[in-house]
Formats: structure tokens, sequence, C-alpha cells
């Protein structure tokens, strides 16, 4: 048994969090991995993994090893993924971190419209809104939605980002139109506390400056969808990615306030770490999306 499958099956077992999980998920038995974890402990003369009855850890040598793995076997798959490509044959696994938003979102069709298109590619998506880590968690890419600033990361733009300030017509009709954004502060609003503002909202001033707004409401949630139900029920003004505002403002469901008061938006990209090599399978997923959002309605 070569030590690249012994290598895969350790990386295997560490990002599925478990033996029995890996097995599931790559189709091999939990005693083959076990198997195998055991040989590339014994071959590096070093113990990888802590094991007890129901769990496992990493030990320190676990850790090196694992950031060490994961690049070699990138850097082997990327190999053979630009072989594949010379002869028009792109397949793989892309694993991709996404925000649930961005999956909930009429925009999250893109990933379904890459899966059917291309059925050669495994689509591993994980849904969190937190910013991983893209190499120590072994992820070939992500979808972020922001202003982004890290440099150690290659970025993709695939679409502009803004919000709206959106409430239901009834809403409106009951506390009136906000004029200016410190009218806010005596009305009723959703607040999104997976967003960066929590109950204090940036707007333009009135001499072009940043102003920050406390608001308050009867609902505090962590995700855009619920706040955005939560708008059209007529229970507060809301603050909402664009991208799930507009079938809602289409139909007239939500009214926007304040436009000429947001503040510029970021965007949504694709992100990577520096590779020598970008996999193929990476750059025909990145390629389709951007060519999606170019012609996509919904986007």
């Amino acid at each position: 048994m070569d030590t690249l499958t012994r290598m895969r099956a350790f990386i295997d077992v560490v990002e599925a969090e478990g033996f029995s999980a890996a097995a599931r998920k790559i189709g091999r038995s939990k005693a083959l991995l076990s198997k195998y974890v055991r040989e590339l402990e014994d071959e590096l003369g070093a113990l990888l993994l802590n094991r007890t009855t129901r769990q496992f850890s990493m030990t320190e040598a676990g850790h090196t090893y694992y950031r060490r793995a994961s690049e070699i076997v990138r850097e082997v798959d990327s190999l053979a993924d630009a072989v594949r490509e010379s002869s028009g044959d792109v397949r793989g696994r892309i694993k991709l971190s996404a925000p649930r938003t961005f999956a909930d979102a009429p925009i999250g069709q893109s990933l379904i419209d890459f899966a059917k298109q291309h059925p050669d590619i495994v689509l591993d998506i994980r849904l969190d809104d937190r910013f991983v880590d893209l190499v120590e968690e072994g992820f070939d890419l992500a979808v972020r939605i922001s202003r982004l600033e890290n440099s150690s990361l290659i970025a993709r733009r695939l679409a502009p980002f803004s919000v709206r300030l959106c409430a239901s017509p009834e809403l409106i009709a009951k506390h009136g139109m906000p004029v200016r954004p410190q009218d806010l502060s005596r009305v009723p609003c959703i607040i999104d506390t997976n967003g960066r503002w929590l109950t204090n909202w940036p707007f333009k001033g009135d001499s072009g400056d940043t102003v920050s707004v406390s608001v308050s409401g009867p609902i505090e949630v962590n995700s855009p969808m619920a706040a955005r139900a939560a708008a059209v029920a007529g229970l507060g003004f809301s603050i909402l990615p664009d991208f799930i505002a507009a079938p809602d403002i289409e139909t007239g469901r939500l009214v926007t306030a304040l436009d000429d008061r947001i503040l510029p938006g970021g965007g949504i990209f694709a992100v990577y770490p520096h590779r020598r090599y970008l996999p193929a399978k990476v750059r025909v997923f990145v390629d389709f999306l951007v060519q999606w959002f170019k012609t996509t309605d919904s986007a």
C-alpha cells in the first residue's frame, strides 16, 4: 500500500471528524481506514491521532502532518487535473465554503446549475457564516459576500453587492416613511445578528459623513432570510442584502427607504489561496460562476 493512499485516508478521517463518518463519505470500511492510518503512523514512527471509544483528537504531530499532507495531496490532484484538462476530461471533488445566505437565496441556484452541467465534479458544499481558514481547513475555495481586505487570498468578483433598507407597506402606513436615518430610532426594526452592524446601523449623514443610528425592535435573528420574512410580515424595518430583498420589492411586498443614504456595498467573490497551480476543476467552477452571474436575471 503506497504512502499517498494512507495519506488520503488520514485526511479523509480528519475532515470527516471520525472514522465512521469518513467511511460513509468515501465508501470504504471503517476497519480499512483505521488500518491505513495505523500503517501511516507506523511508517512515520509518530502518533497522529489520539483515539478514544467515541472520538479522536489530533496530536501536535497530527496537526503538522495534516497541514503539509493536505498541500501535497492538492498538488498531486492539481497535476492530475492539468493532465485531464489537456484531454478535455475535468473531474474530481471541489470542497467549497459558502455562507448560508448565498445558498438559501435565488443566487444559490448557481451551485445547482453547475452540478447539473458538470456531473463528473462532486461539489462538496459546506455552509457556514463564519470566515473559514481555507488552507488550514482544506477548502479549495469559498464564496464570500463582503468587502475583501485579505491580500493573502486570490479573489475573483462575481457580482456587485449592496443592501437595502426595507419595510412592508403596512408598516410604513402605520409609522410613516423615514426621512432621515435618525428617524429609525423611533420605529421598530429587525436586527440581523449575523450581520456586522447589529443594533447600530450606519448611513450617509447630512454632510456626507457616516452616521450610526441605534435601533431596536421585536425580533433579533441570525438569518437574513428570517429577517426578510419578518419585514414582509410588517414587524419592522430591516437592512437586507439586495439579492434577498429584490423579489419582494418587485412584487410590492417590501418598500425601500432612505435609498440615497445607504453606504456603498462590496461584492460577491470567489476566493481561493495562492497556489502554484490552480486545479482545473476550480478554474472551471469559478469561470462558470462568473458567466452565471453575467447572464442570470436572479443575480
